[in-house]
């Protein structure tokens, strides 16, 4: 039996973005923060063996798995990429193991992993605040990459794994969701 996430629609959290009268950067932002709360609902009412099940046998991923992944990219494109700060440290990445932010998480404590994903929001709120959508930062590789890209860039990830934590959580405890 599924169980429907009435607060996924009705939670004031999360709003969908008014479809229209908000220019291009309201817009953006508006729908980064909806998927941003879209990650979060996902994860919530459940415990922590629930948070941190692999329930696709073939892949890395998991509802705890990616706020911590989430955390990184936050990190990595307001940072290191729109800041210019390439000696950012790296939150959990180990060059020695692919997918360190995803596992493993056994010793990994919800609580501290989800307060650096807030923090990592918060930090990306502030690097983009005073800058225009097209001001730029330098990806890895050297080129200039603008606010605008990195905003579009942002949403794309968040909603690519949402529908990944959509699929988890289902698969977890049967709970579906929008």
């Amino acid at each position: 039996m599924f169980r429907c996430m009435v607060q996924d629609i009705e939670d004031p959290r999360r709003t969908e973005p008014a479809k229209d009268g908000l220019g291009e950067r309201e817009m953006l932002e508006a729908w980064l923060e909806f998927h941003r709360t879209t990650l979060l609902l996902k994860a919530e009412e459940i415990d922590d063996q629930g948070r941190k099940a692999r329930p696709v046998t073939t892949s890395k991923l998991s509802l705890h798995g990616l706020v911590r992944h989430m955390a990184e990219v936050e990190r990595s494109w307001f940072r290191r990429v729109l800041q210019r700060e390439s000696d950012a440290p790296y939150l959990w990445y180990d060059p020695n193991v692919e997918d360190s932010e995803m596992v493993p998480l056994d010793d990994a404590d919800w609580d501290d992993d989800l307060a650096a994903w807030r923090a990592e929001c918060n930090e990306s709120r502030k690097a983009a605040a005073d800058r225009n959508l097209d001001d730029t930062g330098v990806t890895r590789g050297g080129e200039p990459c603008s606010l605008r890209w990195i905003y579009v860039h942002m949403i794309e990830e968040y909603a690519r794994h949402n529908g990944h934590a959509d699929l988890i959580r289902e698969l977890v405890d049967g709970t579906v969701g929008w």
